[in-house]
């Protein structure tokens, strides 16, 4: 009976062992134990990890050649508005307004000469300079004035009241340019006009030559008025790259 009560408790201690080991192995939080992290734990682990996302850049676009442009009334010479407006009113031009120089510019000449019993001959010149920047969400500078110098062109050619309209390339001015020459009457006269438009890279330029006569003066011919249109553009057209040298 005394060696029976220790056997016993013997075997009942080696029978609890595997219990406190199942225990402790489902209970374990200790990561050398050998047990695999829960789904919810290995999801969030490979949430925390994943990159952050980056917008995409803006596209770029190349720079526009021109920064700057010439003084509108000094990108026609002294010489050449002598030539074209005689007994010209005011020298040294009339400038239009502009609230940024740096991308547009006008300015207008204008003289009346007369010529006693043979009647008087009238001249008006006006230059228009306009530049684009490059932009990356309206696009390169030389791109933007090409569509603005075909809209110019047909502003041109669509002047109100002109007749005899005609329009021709004008080679070797700027990277491309457009001549058109009408007749248009008013004050009960015939006045013809010269106009060229030009792009050089990303300037616009647009020079507009007209004239008549009064009191018996003939108007002039339209290859003389274009000779002149011709004349102020490529001044103005050098205007503009000496500018920005």
């Amino acid at each position: 009976m005394h060696r029976s009560a220790p056997r016993l408790t013997r075997i009942l201690a080696c029978a609890a062992v595997p219990v406190m080991l199942v225990a402790a192995g489902c209970s374990s939080d200790d990561p050398g134990s050998g047990a695999s992290p829960s789904p919810s734990a290995s999801a969030a682990g490979g949430a925390s990890a994943a990159p952050a996302t980056t917008a995409a850049p803006a596209p770029s676009v190349a720079p526009a050649k021109f920064a700057k442009l010439p003084d509108a009334c000094k990108a026609v010479t002294a010489k050449t508005v002598e030539d074209l407006v005689p007994e010209v009113k005011t020298k040294s031009g009339t400038p239009g307004k502009s609230s940024d120089m740096t991308s547009r510019g006008s300015c207008s000449w204008n003289g009346l000469e007369d010529k006693g019993v043979k009647g008087s001959d009238y001249r008006w010149l006006d230059v228009s300079l306009l530049r684009f920047d490059s932009d990356p969400t309206l696009g390169g500078g030389e791109k933007r004035a090409q569509d603005k110098y075909t809209d110019k062109v047909a502003e041109a050619k669509a002047a109100e009241g002109a007749i005899d309209v005609r329009t021709s390339s004008a080679p070797g001015i700027g990277n491309e340019a457009r001549a058109v020459s009408y007749s248009l009457k008013k004050t009960g006269e015939t006045f013809r006009y010269g106009v060229i438009v030009v792009r050089t890279e990303n300037v616009v330029i647009t020079v507009s030559y007209n004239g008549t006569g009064y009191a018996g003066a003939e108007a002039p011919a339209a290859g003389e008025l274009m000779e002149g249109t011709v004349k102020a553009v490529k001044d103005a057209v050098a205007a503009v790259a000496a500018a920005n040298k």
